[in-house]
């Protein structure tokens, strides 16, 4: 089994898809647990109905940095109120993004704190986004860790060496997207082939960023199955090993979680 620990089904949801097939072609690739991640506070409902229609679905709550100025600014407080629902598993997505900067610098480091706050109080994984931040994310995640120790991802990873290996320290995990079967990416699978097997997740991000070979077409939780491929190989282990690897590092971070099948 794989799981796709990073998709946005509202998305597909908002485009017309319809969520009883989606998820069950991804249980037919053998992807048998979707995290759908909260990017807006106001929009959490949804997000929070689509894990509850769907019982191999979990979601978290959070503010994407991109909205962090557009939403009502969110406390650590009333992210952990949300986080108590039995389908949140996560806090985020949060963090840093500067290429696009969306919303100020300042707005988003605030938000971000917060969400480590709650994910801290929690103990739920903190979904962390990353874009042309590396050195404020990290300094940011360092300094909140010496306050108290907190899980984390680093989602659909396309940074550097670096940011990985720190965030590997900080004992983050390093979740993969699509990004890794493209052939401009050299630099990242590079990156990525110096990360631990136990650090390592895999995640679609759909409907962005489609893999190889489904290039050009919207991307689905069904598709994670090719970037896991192209990750096994990297990592020169089976496919059967790199699932089996990182579905249990899945539900070792996402402790909240429970296996198909299993009873609450």
């Amino acid at each position: 089994m794989l799981v796709d620990s990073h998709c946005h089904l509202d998305y597909l949801q908002r485009d017309g898809r319809d969520l009883n097939e989606v998820v069950a072609a991804a249980q037919r690739a053998g992807v048998g647990t979707l995290v759908t991640i909260c990017t807006k506070v106001r929009e959490f409902n949804v997000i929070r109905g689509i894990a509850d229609a769907h019982d191999e679905v979990w979601c978290t709550v959070g503010i994407h940095p991109h909205e962090a100025e557009k939403e009502p600014e969110v406390t650590t407080e009333q992210l952990v109120d949300f986080a108590r629902h039995p389908k949140v598993v996560g806090i985020g997505e949060t963090g840093l993004d500067y290429f696009y900067e969306h919303s100020p610098r300042d707005i988003q480091k605030r938000s971000f704190r917060a969400h480590i706050a709650a994910s801290r109080e929690t103990g739920l994984p903190l979904i962390v986004h990353t874009r042309d931040a590396d050195e404020d994310t990290i300094e940011i995640l360092e300094d909140e860790m010496a306050k108290g120790a907190f899980p984390g991802v680093i989602h659909c990873f396309s940074s550097s060496k670096w940011l990985a290996e720190r965030s590997v320290a900080m004992g983050f995990a390093i979740s993969i997207s699509g990004i890794l079967t493209f052939k401009s990416a050299e630099d990242i699978r590079n990156s990525v082939a110096a990360v631990p097997l136990e650090n390592l997740l895999v995640e679609t991000d759909s409907p962005y960023l489609a893999p190889v070979p489904k290039r050009g077409k919207q991307n689905e939780p069904a598709y994670v199955v090719h970037t896991a491929e192209k990750l096994a190989d990297l990592m020169g282990v089976t496919g059967e090993e790199l699932a089996t690897r990182t579905t249990d590092n899945f539900f070792r971070y996402f402790s909240k979680t429970r296996r198909p099948g299993a009873t609450a």
